[in-house]
């Protein structure tokens, strides 16, 4: 499987028979599963939701919006637990606009889970823990 590191960006391919959760970036040395979403922008989208090949789930969210504040933690909490099944990045629609216009976001939070640079599912609004993870358990 090909990996997207969340610290470079750059590919790694991941060897079936190497646990995920011990495995580093072959240019950074960093681990490439931290537990944690990443802030995804228009530089660094593409290696994560086209190249790599594991699901990526993306909140898109903006600070002042109640229900994405609310979520925050749902979502974390979930890029704790399900990574390495899946890449968890949130995009600030206010910091970037483009990929928000790209992705024809009209309300926020919208939930997207990419596979190799498709949309498989997009949901608006935000999820309590429980029915969160049952919508992404469709898309291991």
């Amino acid at each position: 499987m090909i990996i997207a590191c969340p610290g470079c960006n750059s590919l790694n391919r991941l060897p079936p028979d190497k646990p995920a959760q011990q495995a580093n970036c072959g240019k950074c040395k960093q681990p490439l599963f931290q537990g944690k979403a990443l802030e995804l922008s228009s530089s660094n989208f593409a290696a994560h939701a086209q190249k790599s090949e594991l699901p990526l789930v993306v909140d898109f969210w903006a600070s002042w919006c109640g229900p994405c504040q609310s979520f925050a933690p749902v979502f974390s909490q979930a890029a704790s637990e399900l990574e390495p099944y899946f890449r968890f990045g949130k995009i600030n629609t206010e910091q970037q606009q483009a990929l928000a216009a790209q992705f024809n976001i009209r309300s926020i939070p919208t939930l997207m889970v990419f596979k190799q640079g498709k949309v498989v599912a997009q949901q608006a609004g935000a999820f309590p823990k429980q029915a969160f993870y049952q919508w992404l358990s469709q898309y291991k």
